[in-house]
């Protein structure tokens, strides 16, 4: 009877310890996805070290920002959806893919000046100091996106591949009888 009630005990305390780490392991995963956004905000004024008067110009006119970049970027995924859900028809409307591709195209744009216009906002509000360090951080943040963007170093003398190796180096292989 001992022995059942220590590993009653024993299951009931491993149940609310599991339970407690489901929820705390829940609402921090959930707590990253909602502050998103908020922690790039927060970087760059953290970094920039702005101002009370800065500060709230800065939260007053990047109020849309948010908002805008979200709806291009769920107009875009379903521009995509689209154009990608005709891969299964039999037959290819090249009018159609020009056509959506062509709208996926302007909604980049659109995405790409928001981005652009953001951080010119950014750069007016800031004094000179801080204008230098914008840039800076701006810079690093392109070359960093670059690197994903570039394709790999050839291997090699003057950038030529060497050759594949197998086993009959060195050997052409025998002439095509016709």
């Amino acid at each position: 009877m001992k022995k059942n009630t220590i590993l009653y005990i024993l299951v009931a305390f491993l149940i609310v310890v599991n339970g407690f780490f489901l929820f705390n392991y829940m609402s921090k995963s959930n707590d990253n996805a909602i502050k998103g956004p908020q922690d790039n905000k927060d970087f760059i004024v953290k970094e920039l070290g702005f101002n009370k008067t800065q500060l709230a110009e800065f939260k007053q006119r990047s109020e849309g920002h948010f908002k805008t970049m979200m709806s291009l970027s769920d107009d875009i995924k379903e521009l995509k959806d689209n154009l990608f859900g005709t891969l299964s028809n039999e037959a290819v409307n090249e009018t159609a893919i020009d056509s959506i591709s062509a709208l996926i195209c302007e909604k980049e744009t659109k995405k790409e000046k928001e981005i652009y216009y953001h951080f010119r906002m950014i750069r007016e509000i800031a004094n000179d100091k801080q204008k230098e360090k914008f840039e800076s951080i701006l810079l690093d943040a392109l070359r960093q996106g670059d690197q994903g963007n570039r394709p790999p170093p050839p291997n090699g003398e003057e950038g030529h591949r060497p050759p594949p190796r197998g086993g009959s180096e060195g050997q052409r292989p025998p002439p095509r009888s016709e």
